[in-house]
Parts: C-alpha cells; sequence; structure tokens
C-alpha cells in the first residue's frame, strides 16, 4: 500500500461511553499528525471522522470511522466507533480488527456502561489496551479518585503512565512518567517517583532476565525497558493511563507517542488463527495464520456501507498475504469466488485508490454485494475461515408499513441494504401477525434506521409496537359432537364428527388421530376433517391467535351416501371443535423471555423491584466491578416500552438483553383486554 511494513502498522480502535470523547481525542490525533489541516469539532460539524448526515444533526457518533495518519514512521490504523450501546455493533467490528483498543474515559463522567463493555469486549479478545482520560478540564474534576476506580474497576495492572499537571480549569499538560523530566511541577497530581517504581516493577515482571537483574539492584537501561514495556502492553500485564484535554490539545502528543512506540504491530499481536477449508467444507481443526506478505492471502471483513455514490462498500482487515491487481478471492460464506475490482483506503468519506496491500493494512472494496461482514476472503487455492464476529442480539422493535402504497418491494429491498451494514438490525415478517417487524439495540438505535430510510432512499412508513404473538390453548381434557346437515332442494350437506381434546406438554404443537372404526366416516373423508381441524386452529377461537400443544382425536362419526361431502366434514370437525374448546378450560398464553439487566449497583432495588411490577422473576445476579447484572424471567408484553423506562431510572445507565424462553399462562384478570383488542383488530381488517 505504502512504503512501510507490517512491522510499522499500528492497528487502534477508540471505545468507550458516548461522549467521552473518543471523536475529539481522533481528531487531535489526526491533527496533530499533520493528517488534516485543521482541528475538526464534533460541535461544529467539522469532524472528519462523524461525516454522515445523522451524525451531524444529533452530535453523536453513529457508525464506526476508519482513519489513518504516520507518526514517529509509524503507520496507524485509526477506527473511531460509537460510544451508545445503541449503535455497538460498529464497536464490535472495529475490535476485530486491530491489535489495541483505546479505552477513552471522561474524568467528569468517570467509568460508564459502555466502558465496561468494551473493556470486557476488548480483554476476552486478548487486545493490548491503553486507558485514556479525556476532558481534564472539566468542572469537578477528581484525578485520584478516577484512577483508584479505574484500577478497582479493571485490575491493579492499570498503572499512571502520564500524571496530570493540575486538572480542571488548572489542567496544565502532563508529565511522562516514564521519561521522568528533569523538573517535576509543584503542580503534578501524584508522586511521581512512586508511580514510575511501580511502572518499572511491572515492566519487569514479563522479562524474567530483566526481573533478576531489577531484583538484584542491578540498572537497567531505558532502552531495554522500552522493549519490554511493549511486550508488557501486548500481553495485557500493563495497561497505561493517560490523560488529556483535547480543546486545548494538551497531552494529545503523548497519546499518539505511546501507540506508535509502544502498542504491539500486526506481527507482534496476536496469533491469528481460523480454520481450514476443503472441498467448501470448514475443518474443526485451528490452524495459525502467518503473518507475512509472501504467505497465502486471508482477510475478514468488518463493516459494511452502502455509498451514494459508489455503492456497498466492504472493510476487512488483511491478516496475511499480498493483495495486488485484480485477483479473484474465495468468500469461505457463501463458497464462492468474487474478482476484485478497485481497492481503496479510507479516510472517513474519503476513499484514496490503492494497487496492493500487505498483512496489517485495513482496505476497502466496492461494488461486490455479496459479502458480508464477518466473512472471511483468501486465496482460492489455499481455503481459510476466521471465527464468526459475534454481535448481541437486537432487542427493541417496531412494525412498519410504508405509508405509500406500492412501495412494499422497495421497502424490502432497501431495509436488506440496511441489515447489511448494520449485523444489530434485523427485520422479519412475523408468520402468525403477518407484520413486517424491524428490530434494533434501542428504540434511539430504530430512530436512526426509519430517519435513513426517509433521507436515504425516501422512503417513509407509519410505525406501531409489534403486537404481541399471544397463543391459546386447553387446560383439560374434552369431548364434543356436531353433525352438519343442510337441505337445499338438491344435493345437501351432511357430515358428522365426534371429537376427543386433550392438552399438550408445552411446545408440542398440534396432533390428530382417528379411531374409526367400521367406516363410520369413510377414509376420503378423514383428510377433510383433518384440513378443517388446521384452519381453525390457526385462526384460534379466544382471540384470533393460533391454538397450540392440542391433540384431537375423532373417534366416530356418521355420514350420507348422497349428501356428504369434504365440505361438509370441514365445517362439521370445525363447529365441533369449537364446542369441545369451550369446555376445555382454554386459556391465553404470552411469551417469555430471559433478561439480563446491567446497572450500577446504586440502582438494584429500584430495577429489581420494578422487574417485580412488570410481573418479572428475578433468577439471580452477577457482580462484575460496580455493575450488577440481574437475570430475570419477564413476559414479552412488559418489555415493550422497557428500555426508555430503564433509562429515565438509571440516568442512561442500564442496558439489557433479552431472548425468548417459553410461553407461558396469561393471567385471568389480562385475558378480556387482550380479547377485546383482537376483536378490533379483527374489524379493522374486515
Amino acid at each position: 500500500m505504502g512504503q512501510y511494513e507490517t512491522k510499522d502498522i499500528r492497528n487502534v480502535a477508540f471505545v468507550g461511553h458516548g461522549a467521552s470523547g473518543k471523536t475529539s481525542l481522533v481528531e487531535g490525533i489526526l491533527f496533530k499528525a499533520g493528517a488534516t489541516k485543521r482541528l475538526g469539532c464534533v460541535d461544529e460539524g467539522t469532524s472528519v471522522s462523524d461525516f454522515d448526515s445523522e451524525e451531524k444533526e444529533r452530535k453523536t457518533t453513529i457508525d464506526s470511522s476508519v482513519l489513518h495518519c504516520n507518526w514517529q514512521n509509524k503507520e496507524i490504523n485509526v477506527i473511531d466507533t460509537p460510544g451508545y450501546p445503541d449503535f455497538i455493533s460498529g464497536a464490535i467490528g472495529a475490535l476485530n480488527a486491530v491489535e489495541t483498543a483505546v479505552v477513552v474515559i471522561s474524568a467528569t463522567s468517570g467509568i460508564q456502561v459502555n466502558t465496561q463493555k468494551m473493556w470486557n469486549i476488548a480483554t476476552e479478545a486478548g487486545l493490548a489496551r491503553v486507558i485514556v482520560i479525556t476532558k481534564m478540564d472539566g468542572e469537578n474534576v477528581d484525578y485520584p479518585a478516577l484512577l483508584d476506580s479505574i484500577q478497582k474497576t479493571f485490575g491493579g495492572e492499570c498503572l499512571p503512565l502520564m500524571l496530570p499537571v493540575g486538572h480542571g480549569s488548572e489542567f496544565k499538560g502532563v508529565v511522562d512518567v516514564f521519561n521522568m523530566p528533569d523538573e517535576v511541577p509543584d503542580e503534578v497530581i501524584g508522586n511521581v517517583d512512586s508511580s514510575r517504581e511501580k511502572l518499572v516493577e511491572g515492566i519487569v515482571s514479563v522479562c524474567d532476565t530483566q526481573l533478576e537483574k531489577y531484583l538484584e539492584g542491578q540498572e537497567i537501561s531505558d532502552e531495554t525497558l522500552q522493549g519490554c514495556f511493549s511486550t508488557a502492553i501486548a500481553a495485557g500485564s500493563i495497561v497505561p493511563v493517560l490523560c488529556c484535554n483535547n480543546k486545548k490539545e494538551l497531552g494529545i502528543e503523548s497519546v499518539v507517542d505511546v501507540i506508535a512506540k509502544f502498542t504491539p504491530s500486526p506481527e507482534k499481536g496476536l496469533a491469528c488463527k481460523c480454520a481450514s477449508v476443503k472441498e467448501d467444507k470448514v475443518s474443526e481443526d485451528e490452524i495459525d495464520v502467518e503473518v507475512s506478505k509472501s504467505a497465502p492471502f486471508s482477510a475478514q471483513v468488518f463493516k459494511s456501507i452502502t455509498d451514494p455514490f459508489v455503492g456497498k462498500l466492504s472493510f476487512f482487515r488483511v491478516y496475511s498475504g499480498t493483495l495486488e491487481g485484480h485477483p479473484e478471492v474465495y468468500n469461505a460464506r457463501s463458497k464462492k469466488n468474487e474478482k476484485i475490482g478497485h481497492m481503496f483506503r479510507a479516510f472517513g468519506k474519503e476513499q484514496q485508490e490503492i494497487k496492493s496491500a500487505i498483512p496489517g493494512d485495513i482496505v476497502t472494496i466496492s461494488k461486490i454485494d455479496d459479502i458480508s461482514v464477518s466473512d472471511t476472503l483468501c486465496d482460492p487455492h489455499t481455503k481459510v475461515k476466521f471465527e464468526d464476529i459475534k454481535f448481541p442480539n437486537p432487542m427493541a422493535s417496531l412494525a412498519i408499513e410504508p405509508k405509500s402504497r406500492g412501495a412494499e418491494q422497495k421497502i424490502s429491498e432497501t431495509l436488506n441494504r440496511l441489515v447489511a451494514e448494520d449485523s444489530t438490525f434485523k427485520v422479519s415478517r412475523d408468520v402468525q401477525t403477518h407484520e413486517l417487524v424491524v428490530t434494533g439495540m434501542s428504540n434511539l438505535h430504530l430512530d436512526v434506521i426509519l430517519s435513513r430510510l426517509k433521507s436515504r432512499y425516501e422512503i417513509e412508513v407509519d410505525s406501531r409496537q409489534p403486537k404481541i404473538p399471544h397463543k391459546e390453548t386447553i387446560t383439560t381434557k374434552a369431548s364434543a359432537q356436531y353433525k352438519h346437515k343442510k337441505q337445499t332442494g338438491g344435493k345437501g350437506q351432511y357430515g358428522e364428527v365426534y371429537l376427543r381434546i386433550e392438552p399438550l406438554e408445552r411446545g408440542a404443537g398440534f396432533e390428530f388421530t382417528t379411531k374409526i372404526v367400521g367406516g363410520a366416516i369413510p377414509s376420503q373423508y378423514i383428510p377433510a376433517v383433518e384440513k378443517g381441524l388446521k384452519e381453525t386452529i390457526a385462526k384460534g377461537i379466544l382471540s384470533n391467535n393460533p391454538i397450540v400443544d392440542v391433540r384431537v382425536e375423532l373417534y366416530d362419526g356418521t355420514f350420507h351416501n348422497v349428501d356428504s361431502s369434504e365440505a361438509a366434514f370441514k365445517i362439521a370437525a370445525s363447529k365441533a371443535f369449537h364446542l369441545a374448546f369451550d369446555d376445555a378450560k382454554p386459556v391465553l398464553l404470552e411469551p417469555v423471555v430471559n433478561i439480563e439487566v446491567t446497572i450500577p449497583s446504586e440502582f438494584m432495588g429500584e430495577i429489581t423491584g420494578n422487574l417485580s411490577s412488570r410481573r418479572g422473576r428475578v433468577q439471580g445476579m452477577d457482580a462484575f466491578g460496580d455493575l450488577q447484572v440481574i437475570q430475570a424471567s419477564i413476559p414479552m408484553d412488559e418489555v415493550k416500552n422497557y428500555e426508555t423506562e430503564l433509562k429515565s431510572m438509571t440516568g442512561g445507565m442500564g442496558s439489557y438483553t433479552m431472548e425468548l424462553s417459553h410461553y407461558d399462562i396469561v393471567p385471568s384478570h389480562l385475558v378480556p383486554a387482550i380479547i377485546a383488542g383482537a376483536k378490533k383488530d379483527a374489524e379493522k381488517t374486515d
């Protein structure tokens, strides 16, 4: 791609909670490195990272953005990520493309929910981590207290590399603990000598030879310590803590210095593991990928967008081999070869065409529709597959329909494009309610999606809460008989059936059996009976919802040689089932979900009480630092607007995930309202 080698590349994702200062920090680094000619500002809409119209309007990062700069002859690929859990897919994808996560924490807000999430993901992935405290000039900043909170939450390996000179309005810069100045300012917060001692102890702990020398009191050169420092950061044994002020550009140079000097290159980062592919089948055995230009090509897609001018853009990280010219690559998911056309290097919304890419490079290609996030691209002669990127399940849903008639096909195609861009956005057609349902991480996430539908594709929709897919069932055995007899002057209608019904265990569905003997009902009419039953249970009786978990036995009946017909037996079966159903103590079933709510500890009582008020049952609790994770089961109907209330109760610091668990009986006092609502919907349809 350029005049550099893999050892000179640094791939870094900036992660943290929303409004922590990630984008401003990235803008400061780009400006300091000379990659931009002016310092971009989020509030003014001049950020090169937040270039999307939605981002400018909302003044927050929605999609990850890929940028780059050069510092100290190191080529740094920077990925700025969204900070709010609503748009977490961009951050997760980015963390799968880098060796280092820069965890950004606001000095005024401290550790927040998404700070914790990003730290966990980066740690589990084995990434090197650097903590940067921003907004040191803010009001009520308490650096010692924040550092203590960081170490208690994330571990004692988080050690200050830079100490602030003053804080709040008195913040004047930083002091390098590693390379101590001859004169330390009086305003420095913290003990420089003891901080350096702890740092050196942490550094030498990863190098046995140097540790022995250190314990013996021998002098260790700064050059040796620097080498061990890089090793310690790559291993996660040390997480350096830095601080800065983006507006006044104080401490920014120290941040980019640490990235260039001490964070791992693709050669020194994690060993890339994947599975071999033979005859389009993925092997269960892991293999190591050789990080070499001469090795077979392999890469993984971590981001996808649709550009209004260029079309679909796929972003991938090269792990091995050299990509040049217009080669064919194998897609391990689609099991097809794709021809690479033009290749680009991204800088925000700008795309610079390139001729080749080496291990560690982050590359963009265009106009290949059948490439998705997580896809492995590789040499067709040496096929491999990387593990799929894991994204959380979306939880907030809306039923939508286009405002203008005839837009159904267009909206379907457009929504599929948006699904390809965002792995936490799903679209489905509910087979029971027949609604087109979009699902995202939150109401805000869906609001952005629908806004893009309008601004990008000129599609306006009406939205509402999706109908809850209730079901109906019975709780006891019953039997009934019905004779359908109609004489009209010509050929009449005749069919009589005797049915027994009984409940089945939850999830068993529908069973039909027959014990007809002696030709009481001719065999050619038995399928008509079953068909009449299936049509009835599909429509439901109580609330126009399907009937489930019931066995029906046809045990007797009568027929007429002339007047009997399939239609007559269908009607008789349906009527008999209605009668038996009414006697079998029918009930409504509602979907129940398992929910995990993550909150700061101080909200425990309020949240558990609120879950109980929503008919939730707390199943367990886990603690992580200052956060609590509550596991509970709760009816789906009770979490339709839960996101909004949870944010209100926790000041935006709570989040949750959920998945369908099972169906359970609706309490009797809630049934009339559900039935009334179903009848109203039926009248509208009619």
